[in-house]
């Protein structure tokens, strides 16, 4: 059912005129803001929030709720005011604390401070991009899970965007997708005002955008006057009887929008309109409310409450008729939006554990991660992979993961066992991919992953940021994770990648040294719902290392061999620290050096991140005070100084073009060389 308009005639400009209002009052308070897109887009909200969004301002988080992402997020107010308005618990009193410390209402739009965001949309470009990954995983849930007479997954994604996000050059590898995914559910509406920081966009912004969104697949309705409500309202209308195509509404209007001296100009779009100019748009809209006030029958016209729980227990009604016809797949439809794991899961993951160990295989970390993949995307149905086009070296796809494929009238092309494709072909678009995974883990229902190179995660790198940002459930799979790649050279080759990517905030990052710990790291990265992971594995093979636990493998560092190991009952006189593919290094150095009386301990650390997080009692076993520690990585060393490290081993450099094994010995990482630096640290 839609959130139709009410039997009883509203007034529009009235309930424009309350966004209007909030966004300049807001902006004007914090002294900070931009007011013109909320005025200039006053009126497609009023067509979309009043007349066709299903969602319940009681249930944020209702399943079955149509999306909304504002893409242009620093017209935030826009969204606040909309909240606010419809019934969310926004109170007024967040508004007038917008963009102050810990208030609702951040200068951005931000997934889990706000009730009713759905994504945190702050750079342009991703909000559309997120969106198609929300339309993609209801598109590809209601296939799983919709049976004959029993619709339980039907909704719809709507965007607004601007000048700005089509200009980014993300939009383009999204919204190509879309239109060949065939998303019908997904409606964008574009603010076509012409204006952005800079002022006029048509120096430097020229894209026949209709024509572009054509060439994509899009069916393109407009430009329609976005200030006349009935207009939007039925191009809105027409946008969702599309059956196989995303819809691009183009919305003409002016932003700043009933401000008599600054509509249509830049000075409306990132500043306060100022006292006296506010003075004289109440007056020139006929707003006669004090500031943050209004009035009863603008908030009466905009209630969304009513007919938000009606939409829901009506949908929960349809839920509960699905249960008892289908409650096996009611349970797992629940399970799975709710993000929880199989009850078997932590069983899986021990025997994928113990077989690694067990086999004991010479690999390298990019096939023991498919080795892993294999286990766990057969157990959890929820898994959905990918590649930016490198499907076979990033090695993301299972047997369990046929390519998913859309057939010519926009249906999910199924499997003989009636199984939708879990492995997604994203083309060479890496950072589509990315944030296109954000909007899937947002969505829920899903866990995304998807592979390109190490060095290509700078592609990827914001939509990364903002997964971290938004404690999203994202696995990234990089592969080809140092100069160990070989002849591709230096443009391929990550040096200073892993070092980059362990600095943001929230994302847990893992470079495996064998079977055993990619299979760990797999399995950390699954269960963790409040994280992002990157998985950095080799392209050439690694030897597996035995070890006697795997426990202490999941705090991202543990002793892997000690003295003993090597024959030598000595305590450690030093600590070797390395990861990945270096940890050989590392053991056969021990052994070199053993030979000479020396007692060192090799300790891996398949994850910094990880490894931060214990507790000092952990970190101090593992790394002993008053032990010298020499850090082997072949990355950049700056990082390593951090752990009170005597001497790094890795390369500071660019690297070159040539077999790896000529590379590592140029660049010094060999055990002969690890070895020395050890000597040279403890004076021998």
């Amino acid at each position: 059912m839609d959130m139709s308009a009410p039997s009883t005639p509203v007034d529009t400009s009235l309930m424009a005129n309350a966004i209007r209002a909030l966004a300049m009052d807001a902006v004007q308070a914090a002294n900070s803001g931009h007011p013109g897109a909320p005025m200039g887009m006053a009126e497609i909200s009023v067509a979309l929030w009043s007349r066709h969004l299903r969602h319940n301002p009681a249930d944020p988080h209702w399943a079955d709720r149509d999306r909304f992402v504002l893409s242009n997020g620093h017209g935030s107010m826009l969204i606040y005011a909309l909240l606010h308005l419809t019934g969310y618990d926004l109170p007024i009193g967040e508004l007038k604390a917008f963009r102050q410390l810990h208030s609702k209402t951040p200068g951005h739009p931000e997934v889990g401070i706000t009730p009713g965001v759905e994504t945190t949309t702050g750079p342009l470009g991703q909000g559309i991009t997120n969106a198609v990954g929300l339309a993609l995983a209801e598109k590809l849930l209601a296939t799983e899970f919709n049976r004959d007479g029993h619709t339980i997954v039907d909704h719809r994604t709507y965007v607004f965007l601007g000048d700005g996000c089509l200009m980014e050059g993300i939009s383009h590898e999204a919204c190509a997708l879309a239109g060949a995914w065939k998303l019908n559910k997904l409606i964008a509406l574009y603010d076509d005002n012409g204006i952005s920081i800079d002022g006029q966009v048509t120096p430097w912004f020229i894209d026949n955008t209709a024509l572009r969104f054509v060439a994509y697949g899009w069916n393109v309705i407009g430009p329609v006057d976005g200030h006349d409500v009935a207009a939007v309202d039925e191009a809105i209308a027409k946008a969702k009887q599309s059956a196989d195509k995303p819809s691009l509404i183009i919305c003409k209007t002016t932003i700043g929008k009933g401000s008599p001296n600054r509509a249509g100009t830049a000075k409306a779009h990132g500043e306060a309109l100022g006292a006296e100019e506010i003075k004289l748009t109440r007056e020139a809209l006929g707003w006669s409310h004090e500031p943050f006030v209004i009035p009863s029958e603008a908030y009466a016209a905009w209630d969304a409450k009513a007919a938000g729980a009606a939409a829901q227990a009506e949908w929960q009604q349809r839920f509960a008729a699905y249960e008892a016809a289908h409650p096996a797949l009611a349970a797992e439809f629940k399970r799975r939006m709710a993000g929880a794991l199989p009850k078997n899961f932590a069983e899986v993951a021990v025997q994928a554990i113990v077989a690694a160990h067990e086999k004991a295989e010479t690999v390298a970390s990019r096939k023991a991660s498919q080795l892993a993949l294999e286990a766990f995307t057969a157990a959890l149905p929820e898994l959905l992979g990918g590649s930016a086009d490198l499907t076979g070296s990033n090695l993301t796809n299972t047997k369990s993961t046929p390519a998913l494929r859309f057939g010519r009238e926009g249906q999910v092309v199924t499997t003989e066992d009636g199984k939708i494709g879990r492995h997604i072909n994203y083309g060479v678009r890496e950072f589509g991919m990315a944030a296109i995974m954000n909007g899937v883990a947002l969505h829920g229902g899903y866990i995304p992953y998807g592979g390109t190179f190490l060095t290509f995660s700078d592609y990827s790198r914001n939509a990364i940021r903002m997964a971290a940002l938004m404690k999203q459930r994202v696995i990234h799979v990089f592969t080809h994770d140092s100069i160990g790649l070989g002849e591709d050279g230096p443009t391929h080759q990550s040096v200073e990648h892993a070092a980059s990517l362990r600095l943001i905030p929230n994302l847990d990052v893992w470079r495996p040294a064998d079977t055993a710990e990619t299979v760990v790291a797999w399995t950390m990265a699954i269960g963790n719902t409040t994280r992002p992971s990157a998985l950095l594995l080799s392209r050439q093979n690694l030897p597996y290392a035995p070890k006697a636990t795997f426990d202490d493998i999941t705090k991202g560092a543990y002793v892997l061999a000690d003295p003993a190991e090597v024959g030598l009952k000595k305590k450690p006189q030093a600590v070797i620290i390395a990861t990945g593919s270096e940890v050989q290094l590392a053991l056969h150095a021990q052994a070199a050096l053993a030979k000479d009386g020396i007692a060192v301990r090799v300790v891996s650390m398949p994850s910094t991140t990880v490894f931060d997080r214990q507790d000092m009692a952990y970190k101090a076993e593992v790394l002993p005070a008053g032990l010298p520690r020499i850090a082997v990585e072949a990355g950049v060393t700056d990082y390593w100084w951090k752990y009170g490290c005597a001497a790094v081993v890795g390369i500071d450099t660019y690297g070159e073009s040539a077999p790896a094994g000529v590379l590592f010995k140029h660049f010094g990482f060999t055990p002969e060389n690890v070895a020395d630096t050890v000597r040279a640290v403890l004076g021998r």
